[in-house]
């Protein structure tokens, strides 16, 4: 494929390989977490919801936006990236909610978050699900922003 990228089947919350991790995922610019993948995160693990929730909370103090990154440690050598890159949560007269210029901007700081831990990326087809986004549109973005900096990035399909 020449992308850079693994291809798995599997659960991104269950990524594979040793060393540090980060699991990147997309989140929308509403405070809205109930849906998607985001359900397998909290499944496993609390604090990145909360982690959203208070960020999203506090905006007016922070740097919450499409585009911001908030990386949450939720093990030792595991912490999951909250991206904003979706603007609402729904289809409308807009098109779709996945942002692809947010979520370039986001993956940028998932790459220097990850540069700075050693770590690899792993990830479902982020803005591809609920976002309504083409992967062919959001996999340029993960081969410029991360496989080229050096970062290993696994994608993983479920089922």
């Amino acid at each position: 494929m020449g992308t850079g990228i693994a291809y798995v089947r599997g659960d991104a919350t269950t990524p594979l390989g040793k060393g540090p991790k980060v699991i990147a995922h997309v989140c929308n610019d509403m405070g809205g977490w109930g849906k998607g993948f985001v359900l397998a995160i909290s499944k496993r693990w609390p604090e990145p919801e909360a982690a959203y929730r208070r960020w999203h909370r506090e905006r007016a103090k922070n740097d919450f936006r499409l585009g911001a990154v908030q990386v949450v440690q939720v093990d030792r050598l595991l912490w999951v990236a909250n991206m904003i890159g979706q603007h609402g949560t729904r289809t409308g007269s807009k098109g779709v909610p996945v942002r692809y210029d947010a979520i370039d901007t986001a993956l940028g700081a998932v790459a220097a978050r990850a540069a700075e831990l050693n770590a690899s990326v792993h990830m479902p087809r982020i803005g591809c699900g609920l976002a309504g986004g083409k992967w062919e549109r959001v996999e340029p973005s993960i081969t410029a922003r991360l496989v080229t900096a050096g970062v290993p990035v696994t994608v993983y399909d479920h089922g």
